[in-house]
């Protein structure tokens, strides 16, 4: 298993980013979200979860290295939107943060890192537990687009995230984006947004 935690005490965070995610940014900005709870998963060093505080959302900001959220803190100290913020050191896939039910949950790259599919399927149910009812789940995952690459984000098809999500959330949009704001050479990637589902997903059809 890979340790995360190492990654940011050597340095090695390519997929951290002083810069707010364009994605999250337009659904922001499109949804008018000036208030609520959000869930900010594998926050890193707390890019995204201070800039969804400075929209006025109050914000639960989680990772599994204790080094991320660290250095999280020591960013907030500076922001004035920081005491909107909790950063807390927690797995997501083993425990659920409290202060929710959350408007909006984000994750930046990290439902993608599981290979298991029953590991993607318990964080999908775990995302659903979190929701409240009118929330979503903004989702930036690896695409199985593109050239081949040895290095980047893990790659899932639009087959994996169905499988996992579906059964416990209903996917509202998913379209081929790019990992910004790394400009048009960027990883390829799915965004991904899901909501609680009013009915149970329903068995496909069967013609006989």
């Amino acid at each position: 298993m890979r340790d995360w935690n190492q990654n940011y005490l050597d340095g090695f965070i390519p997929w951290d980013t002083d810069t707010p995610e364009p994605e999250l940014v337009a659904f922001v900005g499109a949804r008018h979200l000036k208030a609520g709870r959000a869930l900010d998963i594998g926050c890193g060093t707390g890019t995204h979860a201070l800039w969804l505080a400075a929209q006025g959302l109050d914000v639960v900001a989680i990772d599994v290295s204790p080094r991320a959220i660290e250095c999280a803190r020591a960013k907030a100290s500076d922001a004035s939107s920081a005491r909107r913020v909790r950063f807390e050191v927690l797995d997501f896939l083993t425990s659920l943060p409290a202060g929710g039910p959350f408007d909006l949950v984000f994750d930046r790259g990290v439902f993608h890192v599981f290979d298991a599919a029953e590991d993607r399927a318990r964080f999908a149910a775990h995302v659903a537990q979190c929701l409240a009812p009118s929330g979503h789940w903004v989702s930036l995952l690896g695409s199985t687009e593109g050239p081949p690459r040895s290095e980047g984000p893990p790659r899932r098809s639009v087959r994996d995230i169905a499988a996992a999500i579906e059964p416990v959330l209903e996917i509202d949009a998913l379209h081929a984006t790019r990992f910004g704001p790394q400009g048009p050479d960027a990883p390829a990637a799915w965004l991904c947004v899901s909501r609680p589902r009013a009915f149970p997903a329903q068995p496909s059809t069967l013609r006989e």
